[in-house]
């Protein structure tokens, strides 16, 4: 049974170690330079109920645990994005509790027999999300949608999306979620990281889909996207203060075996308190992002600290990174080398899930500054 205090979940922990040591590092550059991870990958995981965290068993303290250890053993921001997708794709269709979805989607995406996704990004709205313009029109037993989406994780490989649509007025009061599972098309983004993520823009002319598939109740889909963020942000300020450590741990390595003038790296001040700085961010980051993440997971309404996490660890996660590089020196910049890819990867964090700045200002409003 897996330990049940705050941050140990010792069990848990070794499971997740022992697999991203055996079936995710000696294939994730392979899978960087493909530019996905398989779908073998995702039946491995379930056989271990990794995926099922969050959903059949565990919650979001688990999920830390699971991103923290994924990552600080070798795996990457990109590789949890790939893998966990599932994330975003099903807790709203989790969340209301509809069986015929549950069966025909969620389920099989926890087994691994399927990949989800989440569409809700468009060319024209992004973290707001209340301007979506991909419309579905009633039309008897089936709506008829036209639009598009874009940046939406594992949109290539996905067998379904779990889509944000507008089948009402405008604003937030019209938006429903569809789970649509083809008639689109896609296009695969090149990006600067995430390169073993595919990520997609899909393009919506006339598809039909089955009004069965509306997840919860018609013109409510902006709620329970809204709930859902508050996950999502807490799990990506996780990838970033996870990576961060990775990127430090990597790091302090190779100055202690690179030689300079006589002496390793670390025995230079300059160096050993540049390290000591970073360590101290990361601790800070980590642990108010523990805090609130126990915090969401017992239900409270904590929307400002989850801002204040995420920012914070992404700031962490960007100095760290940087860092790392420099003074990995020349060798920091080949791709040979895991912070280089820690590097790229990290930029998308203070994007996805909510920019940096949207973050500060939804901050702001809910303290009563702007």
């Amino acid at each position: 049974m897996i330990t049940k205090d705050l941050y140990g979940r010792k069990e848990l922990r070794e499971l997740v170690r022992d697999f991203t040591r055996r079936e995710v590092v000696p294939h994730l550059d392979r899978w960087e330079r493909e530019g996905e991870v398989p779908r073998e990958l995702h039946r491995k995981a379930a056989e271990l109920d990794l995926l099922g965290i969050g959903f059949e068993h565990g919650d979001l303290l688990d999920t830390v645990v699971l991103t923290e250890e994924i990552i600080q053993n070798g795996g990457s921001s990109g590789l949890m994005a790939a893998l966990f997708t599932l994330g975003i794709a099903i807790p709203h269709i989790w969340q209301t509790g509809d069986e015929d979805l549950l069966d025909r989607f969620a389920r099989p995406a926890v087994r691994g027999e399927k990949i989800g996704s989440l569409a809700v990004t468009e060319p024209g709205a992004g973290s707001d999300v209340a301007a979506i313009r991909t419309t579905a029109v009633r039309d008897g037993d089936h709506y008829v949608v036209n639009g598009e989406k874009t940046f939406i994780t594992s949109g290539c490989r996905a067998d379904f999306v779990t889509t944000a649509v507008r089948t009402g007025e405008k604003g937030y009061q019209g938006i429903s979620l569809l789970v649509i599972e083809d008639g689109f098309t896609r296009r695969k983004l090149d990006k600067m990281g995430w390169h073993c993520s595919d990520t997609a823009e899909l393009h919506f002319d006339d598809v039909r889909v089955p009004v069965r598939n509306l997840v919860g109740e018609e013109n409510q889909g902006f709620v329970l996207i809204m709930r859902q963020f508050q996950v999502e942000r807490v799990t990506m300020a996780v990838q970033a203060y996870a990576t961060a450590q990775r990127a430090l741990d990597l790091t302090v390595g190779w100055v202690r075996h690179r030689e300079t003038f006589g002496k390793p790296l670390i025995k230079r001040q300059v160096v050993s308190h540049r390290l000591a700085q970073l360590a101290q961010r990361i601790d800070l980051a980590r642990t108010y992002t523990r805090e609130v993440a126990a915090r969401v997971n017992r239900g409270e309404d904590c929307v400002t600290e989850v801002c204040f996490a995420k920012n914070a660890a992404v700031e962490t996660c960007s100095e760290v990174v940087d860092a790392a590089v420099q003074l990995h020196g020349g060798m920091g910049y080949l791709r040979e080398s895991e912070v280089e890819r820690h590097y790229r990867d990290a930029r998308i964090l203070g994007i996805g899930g909510g920019a940096s700045e949207v973050m500060t200002e939804l901050a702001a409003r809910r303290l009563g500054f702007a």
